[in-house]
């Protein structure tokens, strides 16, 4: 019953507090809210499509013309404009109105119809690494196209026939096939992933500054001797559920003082209690972004059911690492640092965008050690390629382990903190 009271005590507290301050409730509702919306908006283009590109054609002549047209036909690129000399095309790829260009040397025409080798120039920026990998792998098409084409058309002319002629250009055939994500979604690919990604970031925000602002008003014996007993630190019973909070004028003393006894069960359902809303609040942002993730896919609710308690165990185990970090410094400040440090390159090794396979072995130790990783690798698995369920089962009770140990070493941390009022108050 007392577990359940401090549980309650706590959870009141805190709402208190944030119907008190809008920055901080903007963190656990609005601000989750508007970027999940502002993420999946900037993706609402699924794929990428006309890249403006630039064209310096120095030849003029049948074959160069045709390649033009096959460029401007390419559905991932586009031809913004026909420049006239290499620094005029440099000047566009440096203000970023195109991000390649290509190069039609002179003789081009006449060279292919003779059957001598004639070299097209491919400049690109590879600054932004997806911009110039679809360009490069329109441009290497199209050309693929057109000289495939025009040897054709010479072997027929010399009396082969057309099929013969198809077999001798390109005796070997490839056939590729894309298993997972055929469509090239942008939206399945990134947006997904970012997603859980930044509400971690928050969430680990939340986790530090929730508990940090404690020990940074001097309140956290105040806060313990509340959700103990429902009476404030200097032994006045709380009346209703709204006198939570103390005043500015309090004693100083008050707040300094540390309490007699603390229970470890008693810290670990009033910091249950005091992470109450975020973890309803990000649970609803969770169930948001898998929605949106979801999208017109066909995925069994095993799955479903899975990423869900994946995400939302992260979500869970974001606020109490946040509190790790700043009970263990004594510092909001050094909580945040640390937070930020940890959670906001975290995407990076998640081996989303960057293989896993090619990081360095300390990266990848690095990479194992963050829980977003795991997540990442249960939401793709889930979501993405649509695995059993099974596969993906062991990070959920991986993360399931991660969440209680980290809430024990929290209350511990707390205890600790109560111990050292003489420490309350740092930034």
């Amino acid at each position: 019953m007392r577990l359940i009271q401090a549980f309650v005590r706590s959870a009141a507290y805190e709402r208190r507090f944030l119907s008190k301050n809008p920055w901080d409730l903007a963190m656990v509702v609005w601000i989750p809210l508007a970027t999940v919306l502002l993420i999946w908006w900037i993706f609402s283009q699924t794929q990428i499509t006309d890249l403006p590109i630039g064209v310096i054609d120095q030849d003029n002549g049948p074959v160069a013309n045709t390649l033009v047209r096959y460029l401007e036909a390419s559905p991932d690129i586009t031809i913004k404009q026909l420049y006239y000399s290499p620094a005029a095309a440099k000047d566009a790829i440096l203000q970023r109105d195109i991000y390649a260009v290509v190069i039609i040397p002179q003789d081009f025409s006449r060279n292919i119809l003779s059957g001598k080798p004639s070299p097209l120039v491919l400049q690109v920026n590879a600054q932004y690494g997806t911009h110039s990998g679809i360009i490069q792998k329109s441009v290497q098409s199209v050309t693929g196209t057109l000289s495939a084409g025009v040897e054709m058309q010479r072997l027929v002319k010399q009396g082969m026939a057309p099929s013969q002629a198809a077999i001798t250009y390109s005796p070997i055939g490839i056939q590729r096939v894309s298993l997972f994500n055929a469509a090239t979604n942008y939206q399945q690919f990134l947006a997904s992933t970012v997603i859980p990604a930044l509400l971690h970031i928050l969430a680990m925000v939340i986790g530090a500054t929730t508990i940090g602002r404690e020990l940074r008003d001097k309140q956290l014996g105040r806060w313990y001797g509340f959700i103990d007993s429902g009476c404030l630190v200097n032994n006045s019973p709380a009346s209703n559920s709204s006198d939570l909070t103390l005043s500015i004028n309090d004693n100083p003393e008050n707040q300094l003082t540390a309490p007699k006894q603390v229970s470890i069960l008693i810290l670990l359902s009033g910091l249950a209690g005091k992470y109450f809303w975020p973890t309803l609040a990000y649970s609803l942002w969770s169930a948001l972004a898998l929605w949106l993730a979801i999208g017109q896919q066909e995925i069994a609710s095993a799955s479903i059911i899975a990423t869900y308690i994946g995400l939302v165990i992260l979500m869970i185990l974001s606020f109490w690492l946040g509190a790790i970090f700043t009970l263990g410094s004594f510092s909001l400040r050094s909580g945040l640092s640390a937070t930020g440090f940890i959670s906001a390159p975290s995407y990076a090794f998640a081996g989303v965008t960057f293989p896993y396979i090619a990081i360095s072995d300390s990266a990848k130790h690095w990479s194992d050690a963050l829980p977003l990783t795991h997540y990442l690798k249960l939401h793709i698995a889930q979501l993405q390629m649509q695995a059993p369920v099974a596969i993906s089962l062991p990070i959920v009770y991986g993360l399931v382990l991660a969440t209680v140990i980290t809430m024990l070493l929290t209350a511990l941390l707390t205890k600790r903190a109560l111990a050292h009022p003489e420490r309350w108050g740092a930034r």
